[in-house]
């Protein structure tokens, strides 16, 4: 074994977050670790790597007991992790953030080897199928791209073990194809992974074995070609779960919102297509394609330059989010946590932030209204809380995603973009999210969603929109739907359009 924990438990404040957790790695296998929000996993591998002492158990590393202080401690051991959230410096380049803390200087003299650095970064981004210049502000690049800097910075290690916690949240299926080829590359040579990831797909596609965590405590450890889907799911929520989506039985109405030939400069031309009152209109593409930036525009984000749009047949043109918001568009963001949420602030400020007319009087804030729509709408989306005043940031990633809902429910929208609605969710939260979703349509709520895990698109969607370099070249129908017809056309496949 390269790594043992043995019967690790940690408290915060009381809380129990882990109670004797034991964990195990072979040198060169890729090892799952799954469990539902909050069930441990980040908090075992804090643990291993330094970042949170633990309260009592062992840890053995090549061998040898440990006690890391500092990641630093453990990537001197060859550990490293690529961590869920981004640690990107925005203002830096893509090469500063790449060599951070490794810079390469010649010798004696303190001088960068900028050039050097540069050349460096651009090859190992190529490796992961990303092409960008190294002198590129890390800021201007999307999630996903700055995700991918994130793995290479990891890879770039040279590490005996890499922890992957949540790697291709913001990846498309391109780029994860790439990812796993130099995942199991580097296996070949004795790398040693723990992937955590709410992915099955991946999951099943990637790993040897799988350790699943329920509530902070060691449920069970299986041999990936010995167990299944159903299974593990069942370990890992302690019950059945049924299907992965509600079953369909939408019922499209009237055109609520329709786009014609929107363009912006860079990003994305001609876009069309309408969204009605009662369906799930996905937008599917791989990244760069300009999913997100089509949806950022409709909602007032970023302007247009050309095209036009109807609201329940008007026209209508929003020069920012406000605009959107007042015509009863509402928007949940790919990054909850910059753009979704303000997460020092309570789970009920965070829903009043877009319902400040509905919770007050004369520009007064009226707390019993507020604590009305918390009630309301938090009992309605099932967000499991401590109470109102509980900060966003201490809530589990399904349920951080379920108060972004909550706050755009409170405005009873004609229209709700998601983009990236499951991101970082685990399993049993996507199924309570996807039901949501199917409800506020069954309401005559128009749902657009981006995503980029086709099961998703496919399981929800009465309609799909694929973009392939900018433009919306074809929208298939729900009898159309299958990953192949999708990844045909998102790759430049046959170029029609039928509305």
């Amino acid at each position: 074994m390269i790594v043992e924990m043995n019967q690790i438990s940690k408290a915060f404040n009381g809380n129990q977050v882990l109670n004797g957790v034991s964990f195990t790695l072979e040198k060169g296998e890729i090892h799952a670790l799954m469990g539902e929000n909050g069930a441990g996993k980040s908090t075992l591998m804090k643990i291993l790597t330094g970042i949170y002492p633990r309260d009592s158990g062992d840890i053995m590393v090549k061998g040898k007991n440990v006690s890391y202080t500092h990641p630093k401690d453990a990537e001197e051991d060859g550990i490293t992790v690529i961590h869920q959230e981004l640690n990107i410096l925005p203002e830096l380049t893509v090469a500063e953030n790449l060599f951070l803390g490794n810079e390469q200087t010649v010798w004696k003299t303190g001088w960068l080897k900028t050039n050097e650095m540069n050349r460096l970064a651009e090859q190992q981004l190529a490796d992961l199928g990303l092409r960008v210049k190294a002198t590129e502000r890390a800021g201007n690049l999307s999630v996903g791209k700055q995700q991918i800097i994130e793995i290479a910075k990891a890879l770039m290690t040279e590490a005996d073990v890499i922890i992957m916690d949540e790697p291709t949240a913001a990846l498309t299926d391109r780029e994860i194809d790439t990812l796993f080829e130099v995942v199991r590359g580097l296996q070949k040579k004795g790398v040693t992974f723990v992937y955590i990831s709410h992915r099955m797909e991946e999951i099943f596609a990637l790993c040897q074995r799988i350790t699943v965590l329920r509530d902070g405590n060691y449920v069970a450890t299986k041999v990936i070609k010995e167990t299944d889907f159903d299974e593990i799911v069942r370990l890992m929520v302690g019950r059945e779960l049924g299907g992965r989506f509600p079953d369909y039985d939408l019922q499209p109405g009237e055109v609520k919102l329709a786009v014609k030939g929107i363009s912006r400069e860079g990003e994305f031309e001609n876009v069309t297509f309408e969204v009605r009152a009662g369906e799930i209109f996905g937008i599917a593409g791989l990244m760069g394609a300009g999913r997100s930036e089509v949806v950022e525009s409709l909602f007032g984000y970023r302007g247009i330059d050309s095209g036009s749009m109807e609201l329940d047949g008007r026209p209508v043109s929003f020069k920012k989010p406000i605009d959107a918001i007042e015509k009863g568009i509402g928007f949940v963001s790919e990054d909850r946590k910059s753009k979704g949420l303000i997460v020092d602030f309570s789970i009920r400020d965070n829903i009043s932030l877009t319902n400040l007319n509905a919770v007050s009087t004369s520009g007064m804030m009226q707390r019993t209204k507020e604590q009305q729509l918390y009630e309301t709408l938090v009992t309605k989306l099932g967000v499991r809380t401590s109470g109102p005043h509980q900060q966003a940031k201490s809530l589990s990633g399904g349920n951080q995603q379920k108060v972004v809902i909550a706050k755009w429910l409170g405005i009873k929208p004609k229209v709700l973009i998601l983009d990236e609605p499951t991101r970082g969710v685990d399993v049993g939260a996507k199924k309570e999210i996807y039901t949501i979703m199917n409800e506020l349509a069954k309401q005559g709520v128009a749902i657009i969603m981006v995503s980029s895990e086709l099961p998703e698109v496919i399981g929800l969607s009465s309609r799909v929109g694929v973009m392939f370099e900018g433009k919306m070249l074809t929208i298939l129908h729900r009898d159309q739907l299958s990953e192949e017809a999708i990844m045909h056309e998102a790759t430049g496949g046959e170029k029609h359009v039928r509305q």
